[in-house]
């Protein structure tokens, strides 16, 4: 059985209010619950919010009822491990054991349905205890991203023996997309973090996986959101 899972906290301080401000005609939360429930291979939907608008909304939609996340798993300083865990337990007292625990991250609404799809294949074909989507790093820390040393000067962070000055040089590196993770419900009972065991990225594209936290980010998501909507009309 596979849990599709959203963890949305009504508190932001970023951009408050972020997980249910409408988006291109929908509630933030709705793009990423639209795809839980188009996803057929997911068996059961759930959210898990302190807010008992969004979480009427989303029992109303046909998610799962666990009830309201508690006071303790609702603050700025709660890790979304910790949320998995609470989800994944209330979950399994109603539908008995899964075997695959999904989460997308409502703040990050431009992922498509085939970057779902391609994470789930990549999950089954290689076992691994995790798939997390990730793009492409834009900075580099064996080409352009830097620090300073006890004096003040900057140095490459990573530098190599013999330097790299181009970044086509520079060895791979990814960003966390904080999009979609699939991971084995087993892995969520018994580790205590998200790279305790074997983790594989599901890359996608850095204009797919932009994520709000600011209020310049909902923004920049508003508009490549209105742009690929007029290009689906037009096509």
């Amino acid at each position: 059985m596979i849990i599709g899972h959203i963890g949305a906290r009504k508190g932001s301080k970023g951009v408050p209010g972020k997980n249910f401000r409408d988006v291109c005609g929908k509630p933030l939360i709705d793009w990423s619950l639209d795809q839980l429930f188009q996803c057929e291979r997911v068996d059961v939907v759930v959210v898990s919010t302190d807010s008992e608008e969004m979480y009427e909304h989303a029992i109303a939609r046909g998610t799962l009822d666990i009830g309201l996340r508690p006071a303790h798993l609702a603050n700025d300083t709660a890790a979304k491990w910790n949320v998995w865990e609470h989800a994944l337990e209330e979950v399994e007292k109603q539908t008995g054991p899964a075997s695959v625990f999904m989460d997308l991250d409502c703040t990050s609404p431009l992922r498509e349905a085939q970057d779902i799809e391609n994470a789930l294949d990549l999950f089954f074909a290689e076992q691994p205890d995790m798939v997390m989507t990730c793009a492409e790093a834009r900075t580099n820390p064996y080409f352009n991203l830097l620090e300073t040393d006890e004096t003040g000067a900057l140095h490459v962070s990573k530098p190599l023996p013999n330097g790299v000055v181009a970044r086509q040089q520079a060895p791979m590196v990814y960003q966390h997309a904080a999009s979609t993770y699939i991971m084995a419900a087993d892995y969520i009972k018994r580790a205590n973090a998200l790279f305790e065991g074997r983790v594989l990225p599901s890359v996608v594209p850095a204009s797919r996986s932009q994520d709000i936290d600011e209020e310049i980010d909902f923004q920049v998501v508003k508009f490549l959101m209105e742009e690929r909507l007029k290009q689906q009309s037009a096509s």
